[in-house]
């Protein structure tokens, strides 16, 4: 394919000009020029490598010739910036051994200087400073902070004797508590045993009450049936046992009575011999004895069980 009047063909790049147009003359000396630069240009980026194949026309030509003129361009800016970082670097270097000539005459020898003990008291200089965070290394500066450190170390010190203390007294009343505590268990089991020992015997209390109770509802009810067959058989109600009881109590108040009227008259026998008077309270106290006598005789007859007849008794 031809473009602007130019034959189209694909060659490798050539060594020379005249080798790039095949032996034939360029369409004009501007065009060779180019292929001239382009192909110095290759070699000096491709150095000992063969130069890749192109297709040689007026456009791939211009493109590759501005292609070549930038990266001269380029390689020119390189060149210069190089040169003044050259320059520069220079500089710095004369200015870094300047400072440092001026440091070694202020400061006195440096770091590099000393030997391998002296770096190591040096490291450990700085490290003590860092420590310490102090502004320099000065005595004005170092002294005050190990003081500072010894008082630190000084409350510190008394803290944990005071914290120390406070753990011994926790431990003791721990250790106590610990004591009461089982104590307390072994109390707890012991009233526990009582509290069901004591149970099991209301227990059986309540069972032999309510056995009790059973007991006494029956003989209530027995009671019941015998008085009313004994009221049904004719008996009076004189000889229940209720009114037997109070005749009891009646014939001991009875009995209380005649024995102080007795202990009364034996007082007026031991006075002195009164006929009328002796007469007159032997008389009353005659009478008192007789009257209590009958008295009682009476209560005793009252007492006296008598069975009804055998005929007249019924069963109910």
């Amino acid at each position: 394919m031809a473009r602007a009047g130019v034959p189209s063909r694909s060659v490798r790049a050539p060594d020379s000009a005249s080798e790039a147009l095949g032996g034939a003359a360029a369409p004009t000396l501007r065009v060779d020029e180019k292929s001239t630069k382009i192909i110095n240009w290759l070699k000096k980026m491709y150095g000992e490598q063969p130069i890749p194949h192109y297709e040689v026309n007026t456009r791939n030509v211009d493109i590759l010739y501005e292609v070549a003129k930038w990266n001269n361009t380029r390689d020119q800016d390189l060149g210069l910036l190089i040169e003044d970082t050259k320059e520069k670097s220079a500089e710095v270097q004369a200015e870094a051994k300047y400072l440092q000539e001026l440091l070694s005459d202020s400061l006195g020898p440096s770091c590099m200087d000393l030997s391998r003990m002296g770096n190591g008291y040096m490291s450990q200089l700085v490290d003590s400073c860092l420590a310490l965070e102090l502004k320099d290394s000065s005595l004005t500066s170092y002294i005050p902070a190990v003081n500072d450190l010894s008082t630190e170390l000084v409350f510190m010190e008394s803290s944990n004797e005071e914290q120390e203390l406070a753990l011994r007294n926790m431990r003791k009343r721990l250790t106590d508590a610990l004591v009461l505590e089982k104590s307390l268990e072994g109390e707890l089991k012991k009233v526990e045993e009582q509290c069901h020992f004591e149970k099991a015997k209301v227990d059986v209390r309540s069972q032999n009450l309510k056995k009790l109770k059973d007991k006494s509802e029956e003989y209530k009810y027995k009671i019941q049936v015998s008085m009313d067959q004994l009221f049904a058989s004719g008996m009076e109600e004189s000889f229940s046992h209720r009114s037997l009881v109070s005749l009891s109590e009646m014939l001991t108040d009875l009995k209380a009575q005649s024995t102080a009227v007795k202990e009364k008259l034996n007082s007026y026998l031991d006075l002195a011999p009164n006929p009328s008077l002796v007469k007159v309270k032997i008389e009353e106290a005659k009478r008192e004895l007789k009257a209590t006598e009958a008295e009682l005789t009476a209560k005793v007859n009252m007492m006296e069980f008598v069975l009804p007849d055998p005929g007249k008794r019924r069963l109910n």
